[in-house]
């Protein structure tokens, strides 16, 4: 039998090294958004729900057209539409178009 905890949109999180507020936390398949600034040991709360601008690079042929599917890269820490054979972890989808240029995109996460 399950017992409801709660709706979801934000999980428990207790970081090994402290987190600003807005940093990306992937967790094996799960990615979310520091809420606030979290210190080392420390419960906050990851964002799992909701629409975020993230960072993306301002290469050309980095547009990311609404619609596609948004991946993490937590090696060059930056959203992109290459799954990278599951290395990147999956954000959601594109809310807003990004031209190559833009050094931001509007994702609406969902996992």
């Amino acid at each position: 039998m399950a017992t409801f905890i709660h709706e979801g949109a934000r999980i428990d999180h207790t970081p090994v090294a402290a987190v600003a507020a807005g940093d990306v936390i992937v967790q094996g398949e799960l990615v979310g958004v520091a809420s606030i600034d979290i210190g080392a040991g420390a419960l906050g709360a990851l964002a799992v729900e909701g629409v975020f601008d993230f960072p993306k690079s301002t290469a050309a042929s980095s547009a990311l057209a609404t619609g596609v599917d948004a991946y993490w890269d937590a090696v060059v820490l930056e959203a992109t539409d290459d799954a990278a054979l599951g290395v990147n972890k999956k954000i959601g989808r594109v809310v807003k178009d990004a031209a190559g240029s833009d050094p931001f995109v509007r994702i609406r996460m969902s996992q």
